[in-house]
């Protein structure tokens, strides 16, 4: 500062120190990164170092990042999507929600608060937190289980919510203050602004936002159309704020209208980099900003609030996952997940205290207790892990019959390993034990180890990604890894993991799609195959097979298809991290497939034309039935 720095580059280098060396500390701590932000803030605010004093200043800016956020959520939901899944997501999404908002609710006006205090604090308190839960999943690979499954329908229903929950801060406050004047004409007029802001957006929205984006795709210039990006954003959340609504509601409805664009996975691209960032510095902002004067004045009651709407919500996410039958084993993970406060509870007491429907004290309080939560989250998750899992894993003998199922713990020999005994690693297996040669398989599912010892198949309990266990296992003397995990995050972790310890272990690998499998080529593994592909084309035999063509010819169709796809994924290969150029390989090879086929159905058909010409007299004029004449 003394030395003439601009006090935008002072900060900018303060924020991506604290960046850099928190949330490193903090994922491998396994508290993940939302904490190490929220550690940096405070330690950054007014309350630890005080490297940074006007946190107000950059809250505001910071609340970008949150806007950005809410348009790439928005983004991923597309009506199709939301309307597949409504039963779960508006089923159990709108019981979770409503029965916490209620119990919160009850709680907070039996202590004494107002009515729209208790209100806002019940539905910001009942939120989960997308992020963390999601982190969760991806980390313990839950996303296929039953209660992944459930809890990601809740989290969708939550951001679904915050269309109603941001909408209904701005009225509040405008009946707060037509309260105290004694009017109602301000609360009409809040509802009318809403209401008609709304509108206009997703009208507006449909009929102008997809022409005004496929003009600035027809000038092919990738910075123009991140600009556009941008200045979307920015364009709704300012006419927003003009209404006086929020800026994350416009943000999340453009998302929401854009989802079903053809430009919807390139608008996700460009804005990534922009969210992750002020997404970082706003939760960095929003530990700074918490007041701990006020905590410290009233400790116990802080203390009282954040056990008491963390034990409220598991209680009641417990009874509900009962009613979901979720397996009773996935269930305290479940419950611990979404028990603890989300990000998007602080936007929601943010913006509660702007439109001042309750003083900046209370809002301190809630960001306060939100924040705790996340911090004690991963830590309840730890001890759980600590307490229940050497139960969990561990399958007695009254359920299965045989002998019990631990984490590997004995070194195996076996020149095969199977990371993952779903119904892919299963057909290896089998065709492995049918040549005589046992494998050793792992996996991290009680459930599979179960259903696999009950069908006598020896399967051990343990994650693959642990480099400690894949030793145990036998990888540095195996000569095969066949990773056949579910998705495509741990199947990566696991390939990159053992091309670093284990260089000389072959990897066979089960991958999604094709861009799963160009990361896996670019991991040095060469055996990927993509598990529908050959399926696929039998089925597509068979199809050609029903609309007459011969066995003989179906399969030579299917078999030149496949040697085709399998040359151009190859060709597209070196370009898969450029669209446009990927694309345009793509389309190529598409268009020399068709004239190929195109050209081998015009010589066949010449061929045939010819054959009746040349072939000897006698054999036209004799019939298969005067062939079988004596």
């Amino acid at each position: 500062m003394e030395h003439g720095s601009p006090i935008w580059l002072t900060y900018g280098f303060i924020y991506l120190t604290a960046a850099v060396l928190a949330v490193p500390i903090a994922r491998a701590l396994g508290l993940g990164a939302i904490i190490g932000y929220l550690g940096a803030g405070i330690a950054m605010g007014p309350w630890g170092f005080g490297l940074v004093r006007n946190v107000d200043d950059i809250l505001h800016f910071a609340e970008f990042g949150v806007v950005l956020m809410l348009f790439v959520i928005g983004l991923e939901l597309q009506p199709k999507r939301l309307w597949e899944l409504r039963r779960p997501i508006f089923g159990w999404g709108m019981a979770q929600m409503a029965v916490c908002t209620g119990i919160l609710f009850l709680a907070a006006w039996a202590f004494g608060l107002s009515w729209r205090v208790s209100l806002i604090a019940g539905m910001g308190l009942a939120l989960s937190s997308t992020a963390v839960c999601l982190q969760i999943m991806a980390e313990r690979n839950l996303m296929r289980t039953p209660s992944g499954q459930a809890a990601f329908s809740i989290l969708l229903f939550q951001d679904v919510a915050a269309i109603p929950i941001l909408a209904l801060i701005p009225i509040l406050g405008a009946y707060k203050a037509a309260h105290a004047s004694h009017g109602d004409s301000h609360v009409w007029l809040a509802i009318l602004k809403t209401v008609g802001t709304i509108g206009a957006v997703i009208i507006g929205g449909r009929l102008l936002l997809q022409p005004l984006l496929r003009w600035i795709a027809r000038s092919k210039t990738p910075e123009i159309f991140t600009a556009t990006s941008l200045l979307l954003v920015v364009g709704i959340a300012m006419l927003m704020t003009q209404v006086g609504l929020s800026m994350a509601l416009g943000a999340f409805l453009a998302g929401v209208l854009l989802a079903d664009s053809e430009y919807r996975s390139e608008l996700e691209t460009n804005i990534e980099p922009f969210k992750g960032l002020l997404l970082g510095l706003f939760f960095m902002a929003v530990g700074m900003s918490i007041d701990f004067g006020v905590i410290l004045q009233s400790p116990w009651a802080m203390a009282a609030m954040v056990t008491g709407f963390i034990a409220l919500k598991a209680v009641m996410i417990f009874g509900l996952a009962k009613f979901m039958q979720i397996p009773w084993r996935e269930r305290p993970v479940f419950t611990l997940m979404l028990a603890q406060g989300g990000e998007f509870a602080f936007v929601v007491f943010q913006t509660a205290a702007q439109y001042k429907v309750f003083r900046h004290s209370v809002s301190s309080m809630l960001v306060a207790a939100v924040a705790l939560s996340m911090l004690l989250g991963p830590l309840l998750l730890v001890l759980l892990d600590k307490l229940l899992l050497r139960r969990f894993s561990t399958i007695k003998d009254e359920e299965c019959g045989s002998d019990k199922a631990r984490e590997i713990s004995e070194p195996q020999d076996s020149p095969i390993i199977i990371a993952g005994f779903g119904r892919y690693g299963q057909i290896v297996a089998r065709v492995l034990l049918a040549q005589g040669i046992r494998p050793t398989i792992l996996d991290h599912s009680v459930e599979m180890l179960e259903a696999a010892q009950i069908y006598g198949h020896r399967v051990f309990y343990g994650d693959a990604t642990r480099m400690d266990l894949l030793r145990i296992a036998g990888a540095a003397k195996a000569h095969v890894l066949v990773i056949a995990v579910d998705t495509p995050e741990q199947s990566l972790k696991i390939a990159s993991q053992v091309r670093k310890h284990f260089p000389n272990l072959e990897i066979v690998a089960r991958t999604r799609d094709l861009n799963h499998w160009f990361q896996l080529r670019d991991l040095g593994v060469e055996h990927a195959q993509r598990e529908v592909f050959e399926s696929s084309l039998i089925s597509a035999q068979s199809v050609l097979e029903l609309l007459g063509q011969s066995p003989a010819e179906a399969k030579r169709i299917t078999a030149r298809f496949r040697e085709h796809n399998l040359a151009l994924a190859e060709r597209m290969y070196p370009h898969y991290k450029d669209k446009n150029q990927l694309i345009a390989v793509a389309k190529q090879g598409r268009q020399q497939l068709v004239e190929q086929m195109a050209k081998e159905r015009a010589d066949l058909l010449a061929d045939s034309a010819e054959t009746p010409d040349t072939a000897p007299a006698s054999e036209q004029d004799h019939s298969p039935a005067d062939a079988r004449q004596p």
